[in-house]
């Protein structure tokens, strides 16, 4: 019998995606708190580079070759290591504390780690294909 359950048939299914999209939703929840004077600053900059991470994915999802689906991974991997900067800032400026900033480290951290076994599963198939 064919178990279904664990294939991945839509972007939604990578489990690097739903952790880059619990992140998207953390940075979200987070930003609404940080000074109004913000919201055409850090705040859109934070927004925009965590969502491009899960747009990232998705679109590498889509694509058809193995070469195409790293090059979006990896632009992925460079938003985050964005927005983990972008994170140190907030932080060191004072707009989050000390727990809020290793809460959000540890998800964008999980969010790197399946993403780079993301990338690694790829780089395998491309091998196999060439």
């Amino acid at each position: 019998m064919n178990d279904d359950r664990n294939k991945i048939k839509e972007f939604t299914d990578l489990k690097a995606w739903q952790e880059a999209h619990s992140l998207v939703l953390l940075i979200y929840k987070i930003t609404k708190q940080f000074p109004k004077d913000e919201i055409f600053g850090i705040v859109s900059q934070m927004q925009r580079a965590a969502v491009s991470i899960t747009s990232n994915i998705a679109e590498g999802f889509g694509r058809q070759g193995y070469k195409e689906k790293i090059k979006f991974y990896y632009i992925a991997q460079g938003s985050l290591t964005e927005l983990k900067n972008q994170m140190i800032i907030v932080k060191d400026i004072g707009y989050i504390n000390e727990k809020t900033y290793q809460e959000i480290t540890d998800q964008a951290n999980m969010a790197h780690k399946f993403l780079q076994g993301l990338i690694t599963k790829s780089k395998t198939f491309l091998n196999l294909a060439s």
